[in-house]
């Protein structure tokens, strides 16, 4: 029975992923490291916490030691490390936990690895590092492909750029057994309702302003989580060492295509009671400092290497995830922080 260690398996993605194997991978026994920061959404991995391959420890990865002890006990044949601070407002507001989690965190599992690996490893042990589209920065033209040009702009993304340049490094210096993975947005059921989609989607329901920065022009490209994770398995059972696979869905829509998406779903699936449009709520504010204006990922070298494909239109996945917010919006909003959740704010 093979064993995958799983970084930050409590959150959006990595839980998404940890019920992905243990509802589908019968074989696999799963151990879910994550220090539950305020995005953790506390459900997200209720239908499997009672599974007798899963196991979960409270633990930060840049706790060396900790993770190191995680290692020598559990004796993973694949890590997936998916920790990281990922909100790019917060990451211009303090960009401090953003080195932390994501620098200081990837040298640390990479230390991990390489000392693991140094050790005995099992024979066909891979690590697999989750990254961003953002390290590209803003796209004018065309798909950024694997080999283009690292163009960080906030923080945040230039956090993510440092740990996928800290991969390739202890790849190549050590000849260590690393891939990186670099995906666009991701949405879906179980998102911490700071992210634009989710935010949108619960705002609406109670009658409050959707803002959207600038002119709501702004491009990216919206992945559904089960895709991504599907795309992270097949990278991990297929994917050549050292090597970098993009992750995207070819759903490129404007941030005010989103809100106005979302709006028009809750205008079939549960009208105001005034009659009128959510779209009504719609509101353009100031924009934010280095906002950029596109993400664009070609995923060619994983289609045709790996065979992946979405199975996700943006119009079917944007129906599954309201849905899921209203049927769980009295969770989610308890589930979160109070203290760290600014529901009317921004996130995107």
């Amino acid at each position: 029975m093979q064993k995958i260690l799983v970084t930050g398996g409590s959150g959006f993605i990595g839980s998404a992923l940890v019920r992905h194997i243990l509802t589908r991978q019968e074989t696999f026994n799963v151990l879910n490291i994550d220090k539950e920061t305020y995005a953790t959404v506390d459900f997200a991995l209720e239908s499997v916490s009672s599974c007798g391959r899963y196991q979960h420890r409270k633990i930060d990865i840049v706790d060396q030691a900790a993770v190191q002890a995680c290692f020598r006990e559990f004796q993973p044949d694949i890590v997936f490390h998916l920790a990281a601070e990922s909100h790019v407002d917060r990451s211009i507001e303090d960009s401090m936990p953003f080195i932390e989690s994501n620098i200081l965190g990837t040298h640390s599992m990479l230390e991990c690895t390489r000392q693991y690996v140094a050790g005995g490893a099992p024979e066909n042990f891979r690590f697999l590092h989750i990254s961003t589209d953002e390290v590209f920065g803003s796209i004018a033209t065309g798909s950024a492909t694997e080999d283009s040009q690292y163009q960080p702009n906030s923080p945040y993304s230039a956090s993510k750029a440092a740990s996928d340049h800290l991969v390739r490094a202890w790849g190549e210096t050590y000849q260590l057994p690393l891939i990186t993975t670099n995906c666009t947005n991701n949405y879906g059921p179980f998102q911490y309702p700071e992210k634009l989609i989710p935010l949108m989607i619960l705002n609406a329901l109670d009658e409050c302003p959707l803002p959207v920065y600038g002119d709501g022009s702004n491009i990216r490209d919206w992945l559904f989580v089960e895709d991504h994770v599907e795309a992270l398995w097949t990278v991990a059972q297929q994917g050549r060492l050292r090597e970098t696979y993009n992750v995207s869905a070819d759903s490129e829509v404007t941030n005010l295509q989103v809100v106005q998406g979302i709006c028009q779903t809750l205008d079939e699936v549960q009208p105001r009671c005034n009659g009128r449009s959510y779209t009504d709520l719609i509101q353009f504010v100031t924009d934010r400092p280095g906002h950029d204006f596109r993400y664009s990922l070609s995923s060619e070298k994983l289609q045709t290497e790996l065979g992946w494909q979405r199975k996700h239109s943006f119009e079917e996945g944007i129906r599954e995830t309201v849905l899921w917010n209203l049927n769980n919006r009295d969770r989610l909003v308890t589930s979160a922080d109070s203290s760290h959740l600014k529901r009317r704010g921004l996130a995107q």
